[in-house]
């Protein structure tokens, strides 16, 4: 005997009628969570790397691009997205300086060789010196919890 359900345009009713009002569930989620974020991502690592490493792992990823496709991105970015992107802005003022500061301090401390003729192959050596920085303190910064 077949499951009877809920037809599915029913169901998507009655989920964006109602869950947009609990939100304040999902804020003391995340405010009081059963178990550590952080803890619990880190304590993943393993898992996430068999997943990247999947044989398939190119064909799943293109898979689910394809799947969704540009109409669908475009819409969730325009119809969700811009309204958020100022506040969300807004939200990460400390932390972008937090992030971006080591790479400021980093391009301080640059010494650039003295720049040449307009045209000179010897100017790439100044955008390399930066380039070479910015790449080692990328690295240091991502294996520095590890």
């Amino acid at each position: 005997m077949a499951i009877k359900i809920r037809d599915v345009g029913s169901a998507a009713r009655k989920w964006g009628e109602v869950t947009p009002g609990r939100s304040s569930y999902y804020e003391a989620g995340v405010s009081a969570p059963t178990k550590d974020w952080a803890a619990e991502t880190v304590a993943a690592a393993a898992s996430f790397k068999a997943a990247v490493q999947a044989g398939d792992i190119d064909r799943r990823f293109s898979g689910g691009v394809k799947r969704a496709g540009t109409a669908k991105w475009q819409r969730k970015a325009k119809d969700v997205g811009v309204g958020r992107f100022g506040p969300g802005v807004s939200a990460a003022v400390a932390d972008y300086q937090t992030g971006v500061s080591p790479f400021f301090d980093e391009i301080s401390r640059v010494t650039l060789p003295a720049r040449q003729p307009r045209g000179s192959d010897a100017n790439i050596e100044r955008v390399r010196a930066v380039a070479k920085a910015l790449a080692a303190k990328r690295i240091a910064l991502k294996t520095a919890g590890a």
